[in-house]
């Protein structure tokens, strides 16, 4: 990386601590958040790199970066902040902008860390991932000077094209009980019995019967123990590192993605709500404390380029932003509750106000617990979505243009919560490390109503197949009727299959 950091100048630090007063003043609590000034080259270079000043090298962060550098010198987008979930917090501004634009970012990533230091689904991420990422760039590097780039990249290649594979929920779920001791010292090896008198003891529960209800219940756990997974395994990257036939170097390499993609998981998983809520933040503490009536015209012409909406794209910044507005507006006015909900009156909603001051604690209560699937679900109501003018937009084969397709509300949030859950991907489970007993994998999809895209599909198990080296199955439902796919090497085949 080319040597662009700047001096942090001292009118910035000013700056920086006036933003961070307000801030607290406001109640938002984060993390140290250290600043460092790039020229627009270094700022693409850090960008193309995730944010993170190195990474294991790769020829896709090369693409990255000449996409970000043809983009910004054509105008067509400009970086304007960066800041890495980590204590204390990375944040970088761009060399140039004007006093009003790093105002605006200051106060932007002050939300945005108090986001990652207190949103329940940042709790497990890794803090000290600078770290990491650098201890992985030098381990993929002794790795390819052992084995050579070019086998390296390509099994590099094989795993980011499986990254997705995890199952983001996770760290925050205990799947499986710790083995007890001996069985609890033979406690629960009796079947339940019932109750009886004594007397009539051998009657009520024969001892035959008790002795086939053991002998069927220590039969179900050898099964049991024989199952592999025992239970289905969501993490197929998990799986893989445990199970699959690699070399040392190639279990570090799928180790290094796998755990990549649990640090950028929360961040996917709260899109939404954390662009809204780092954009509520910078609007209220620079419209309310730090701006200047001088100020405030160059304010809004930068905003309006942040908050606007392009057809047929939904936009993070303005549905998180006015989303929170909304909770605040509604719990200051009492606009929630079962009198609420109960009330058919559309003139008495409107003019509804409980003056409870709410609105405040509120939303610092939903950046804790939710995230953007359980933020969609209960904030945006009917009214919400009236008020906003959300429709649901699709592409027409038709007209080859995206198009309304509905203004039903039903419709256009069903059509957002399944854009949203598992991030817009596939559920996949491994459901037998041993299929037919031939040592091959079977995946099932989890259908939701959803079919595959068959391309995707058909590439995946491609590369599940170079990581497991043996064949590779997956188990899904085709337009409503249940289909095994099987990747052999290159080959792939379908049959009809049963699928429950």
């Amino acid at each position: 990386m080319s040597s662009g950091l700047r001096r942090f100048p001292a009118y910035l630090r000013d700056i920086q601590e006036e933003i961070e007063g307000h801030a607290r003043g406001y109640g938002l609590d984060f993390f140290p958040i250290l600043y460092e000034v790039l020229d627009y080259k270094t700022m693409n270079e850090v960008a193309a790199y995730g944010g993170f000043p190195t990474r294991y090298p790769h020829w896709r962060f090369g693409m990255d970066y000449e996409q970000l550098s043809k983009s910004y010198e054509w105008g067509l987008s400009k970086i304007y902040e960066m800041v890495i979930n980590t204590n204390p917090a990375y944040a970088y501004l761009l060399e140039g902008n004007s006093t009003v634009d790093q105002k605006i970012v200051m106060a932007h990533v002050a939300g945005h860390v108090d986001f990652f230091k207190n949103n329940y689904f940042f709790s497990k991420t890794n803090r000290k991932m600078i770290d990491g990422m650098a201890n992985h760039a030098a381990l993929v590097r002794r790795h390819m000077a052992r084995h050579g780039q070019d086998a390296v990249e390509e099994f590099i290649d094989t795993c980011l094209s499986l990254e997705n594979l995890i199952d983001p929920m996770s760290p925050f779920i205990v799947r499986k009980r710790e083995a007890k001791d001996a069985d609890d010292a033979g406690e629960g090896d009796d079947v339940p019995r019932l109750r009886a008198k004594q007397y009539m003891d051998k009657y009520i529960n024969p001892p035959e019967y008790l002795e086939a209800q053991k002998k069927r219940r220590d039969d179900e756990k050898r099964r049991a123990r024989r199952r592999f997974p025992e239970e289905p395994q969501r993490d197929v990257l998990a799986f893989l590192v445990q199970h699959a036939p690699l070399d040392d170097w190639q279990r570090d390499l799928l180790e290094i993605i796998r755990a990549e993609a649990y640090y950028f998981a929360p961040q996917a998983m709260t899109k939404i709500m954390n662009e809204g809520w780092a954009s509520y933040w910078h609007s209220t503490i620079l419209t309310e404390k730090a701006l200047t009536s001088a100020e405030i015209i160059d304010y809004a012409d930068a905003c309006s380029g942040v908050l606007a909406t392009s057809p047929g794209q939904l936009n993070p910044y303005k549905l998180g932003i006015e989303l929170f507005r909304n909770i605040e507006d509604r719990w200051n006015k009492g606009r929630f509750g079962k009198e609420w909900e109960d009330c058919d009156s559309m003139d008495a909603k409107r003019d509804w106000d409980r003056r409870l001051g709410l609105g405040r604690r509120k939303i610092f209560e939903v950046r804790k617990l939710y995230n953007d699937i359980t933020f969609i679900d209960e904030f945006f109501t009917l009214e919400f979505a009236v008020e906003q003018k959300f429709y649901a937009f699709g592409f027409s084969e038709r007209s080859g243009n995206w198009e309304i397709m509905s203004r039903e509300f039903k419709k256009v949030k069903e059509t957002m919560l399944r854009q949203l859950t598992n991030r817009g991907q596939p559920f996949i489970h491994v459901e037998d490390g041993n299929f037919e007993n031939r040592s091959e994998l079977l995946l099932r999809h989890q259908h939701e109503g959803v079919d595959l895209d068959m391309g995707q599909a058909r590439d995946t198990l491609r590369n599940l197949y170079k990581v497991w080296s043996r064949p590779v199955s997956l188990l899904t439902r085709i337009e409503g009727k249940g289909k095994i796919l099987r990747c052999d090497d290159t080959t792939i085949t379908e049959k009809s299959a049963e699928y429950v």
